[in-house]
């Protein structure tokens, strides 16, 4: 069985990226949330450059964000928050709950 595109969702606290950030300066946009598909999905180089052609073109010029940034130092593991969500679409719960996987 394979999942499609944003069937199996995980959701948790992150933090902004950029080296302006670390474990001293905190990021004013916290808290920051991540949603993560955890399948990996082959994307073609053009849609990519559509993608970037539309955020070039959108109304609210995202030019600025297509840019490489810095990655910021890892979170000291006592600043690090366990609070992560799973998401399944209702279609793959019902599945489960037919295969007895889910209650």
């Amino acid at each position: 069985e394979t999942l499609g595109y944003g069937q199996d969702i995980a959701i948790y606290t992150g933090s902004t990226t950029g080296s302006s950030v670390n474990n001293d300066s905190c990021s004013a946009y916290s808290p920051i949330t991540w949603q993560v598909d955890r399948k990996c999905h082959l994307i073609s180089a053009s849609s990519f450059d559509k993608l970037c052609f539309d955020m070039k073109n959108k109304k609210d010029d995202m030019t600025d964000d297509l840019s490489a940034n810095g990655s910021r130092e890892l979170v000291k593991p006592e600043f690090v928050a366990n609070n992560q969500q799973n998401r399944h679409l209702v279609e793959e719960t019902e599945v489960g709950k037919q295969r007895g996987n889910i209650r």
